[in-house]
């Protein structure tokens, strides 16, 4: 098969392109990994350089002093007819580029293998991981595996993820744990509804508590992360006469990286505790990851935020920033797109916010 060859002293907008014109779903990835790995290899000079599995890996090791991490995913979606790019340069929007992966997050990985092949002198040595598998369950993310087989390759003093963020850091990351709770009672005829106990009406009051439930908004290294509790999903019925005899509801906690998981589930149980401890419903944590501190008093973090005019806010949404928070490492969200805009069929990113995002980090690289 032969490769697809990658231009990284292209315009970054151009090798958005290129990189959208190759298909790599999640699990598809081999195609454009071959295209990174040889395009790294024959186009930087520096760079220690190793594929594993559907993972490229490149890093320097000239002793300057501190070390920044590029890291990106490789796989999209599955594609939506959006294959190849399309580039609109007279949109109501401007200058744009159309397709699956231009904001999640091709772009972001075209910035950082642009920036590998043409930063001269940086100012720091970098560490750049493109990964496999980032849009499905976490056992497949790429990135879970470097950091079980290769951990050396996640040492560093400040990580930046490629995750659209419309060129403005989004500073760590919220928490996110899912619950169930399930309630029990006894099937009947509906038109003899007293003989059974309906399960589906037990979780009135849980509804009721989330409605009434009130967020906590916390400020941490002037980032503003706002929590959530919401229902995701409710089952239950058996069929347009029947008294259900089981129905449960599946909530989601989005919360500040403040707390750790263990604290956020004492926390959802004492909300719940009601209908807990009087068991009208049983409670179970179905899944369930830690945030991560956006770590902005860090010095090599704070001079990232300087680079970028300032321009800084918190992440809402769990991205893999948490996985080097864990790590003791500072980690910041920054890439082209409008995050809104990712999975969609009219996937589009303004070329603007590519080049913008490309200034920022060379202007950070070169000190």
């Amino acid at each position: 098969m032969t490769t697809t060859a990658l231009d990284l002293h292209a315009d970054p907008i151009d090798l958005t392109a290129a990189l959208v014109d190759i298909a790599s779903e999640s699990h598809d990835e081999a195609v454009i990994a071959d295209a990174v790995e040889a395009a790294l290899r024959e186009q930087t000079t520096g760079f220690e350089i190793l594929r594993h599995g559907n993972c490229v890996l490149a890093r320097t090791s000239r002793g300057l002093g501190r070390r920044v991490i590029l890291a990106g995913h490789l796989d999209t979606v599955p594609i939506a007819d959006n294959v190849p790019s399309r580039r609109e340069r007279d949109s109501p929007e401007g200058d744009v580029l159309h397709g699956c992966g231009t904001v999640d997050m091709k772009s972001g990985d075209a910035v950082f293998l642009h920036l590998a092949a043409t930063l001269d002198e940086p100012t720091a040595d970098l560490t750049l991981i493109f990964y496999d598998c980032e849009e499905i369950a976490a056992q497949y993310n790429g990135l879970g595996f470097i950091e079980r087989e290769l951990p050396d390759w996640l040492q560093g003093d400040v990580a930046i993820l490629g995750e659209p963020t419309a060129g403005q850091i989004e500073a760590g990351c919220q928490g996110t744990l899912r619950a169930r709770l399930t309630a029990s009672g006894t099937r009947s005829h509906s038109a003899r509804s007293w003989l059974g106990d309906n399960a589906i009406h037990k979780l009135g009051s849980v509804l009721q508590t989330m409605a009434d439930y009130k967020p906590r908004w916390v400020d941490i290294d002037g980032c503003e992360y706002r929590e959530g509790l919401s229902a995701v999903r409710i089952d239950g019925g058996v069929a347009g006469n029947v008294v259900p005899d089981a129905a449960s509801v599946d909530v989601n906690f989005r919360f500040a990286p403040d707390r750790s998981v263990e604290q956020a589930t004492a926390h959802v149980r004492e909300v719940f505790s009601a209908a807990i401890d009087s068991g009208l419903v049983t409670f179970e944590i179905t899944d369930a990851a830690g945030g991560a501190l956006p770590g902005l008093s860090n010095p090599a973090a704070a001079q990232l935020v300087a680079a970028a005019g300032g321009r800084f806010r918190a992440k809402y949404g769990w991205t893999d920033v948490s996985r080097f928070s864990s790590l003791g490492i500072p980690a910041v969200n920054l890439g082209p797109g409008d995050p809104n805009l990712a999975h969609k069929r009219d996937e589009r990113v303004p070329t603007a916010q590519i080049t913008e995002v490309t200034d920022i980090l060379r202007r950070y690289l070169l000190g």
